[in-house]
This record gives C-alpha cells, structure tokens and sequence, in this order.
C-alpha cells in the first residue's frame, strides 16, 4: 500500500489539537474551535471538522497564553508530548504571552460580553 505525499495527508483540526497536546481532550479542542479561538491561515474557525494539512499556519488563543504554530504533519495518536510536538513548528514570538490567573478570568469576561 503507498501512503499519500505528506501535502495530501489532511486531519480534522479537533483531533489534531488533541493529538499535539494543545488541547487537553478532544471536547475541549471542539469548544476552543466553536468559540472563535482558533484561526487557519488568518481566517477564523468555528468548526471543529475543518482540514488541517502541512504547511497550514494556526493561531490559538488559549487560556493560558496566545501561540502561532505551523502544521507540520498529522498526528496518528495522542503519544507522549515529545512525539507531539514534531507535528508542529511553534512560531510564537520569543515574548509569549503569559497570563496570570485573574489576567485569564478577565479574558474570558470580555468574551462572555462580546455582542
């Protein structure tokens, strides 16, 4: 059996999540992605079914800090975070974001206000 050129590999963006430990369950992938935090190649994402290939570039606004990572390849399983993160390039800047705990209920304040 051939396998397919790692440019056709595609994974649903859910589970890909899971997979690179970005998310800590899938469910959780699926309310990050539901609620607007997650955008592909500059454009916002509300479905968690959406495709992810290689080469595909990822924003993430998580609740601990924002991040920039590159698809580099699908995952096959949730292994040991090692094994996840060959399957992304993080492209965040040297000066992440961290936010302290109150810093994160204030995000999400503004969040639950937004029109």
């Amino acid at each position: 059996m051939t396998e397919k050129p790692l440019e056709d590999q595609r994974q649903r963006l859910d589970k890909w999540l899971f997979f690179t430990r970005l998310a800590k369950s899938r469910s959780l992938a699926q309310d990050l992605i539901e609620a607007g935090h997650v955008s592909l190649n500059d454009q916002v994402v509300t479905q968690a079914s959406r495709m992810v290939k290689p080469g595909d570039r990822l924003d993430l606004r998580l609740e601990h800090r924002d991040m920039t990572v590159l698809v580099k390849s699908p995952g096959h399983r949730r292994g040991p975070s090692e094994e996840a993160r060959l399957l992304y390039e993080d492209l965040s800047s040297g000066e992440t974001l961290h936010l302290t705990p109150f810093e994160r209920a204030q995000r999400r304040l503004r969040e639950r206000h937004r029109p």
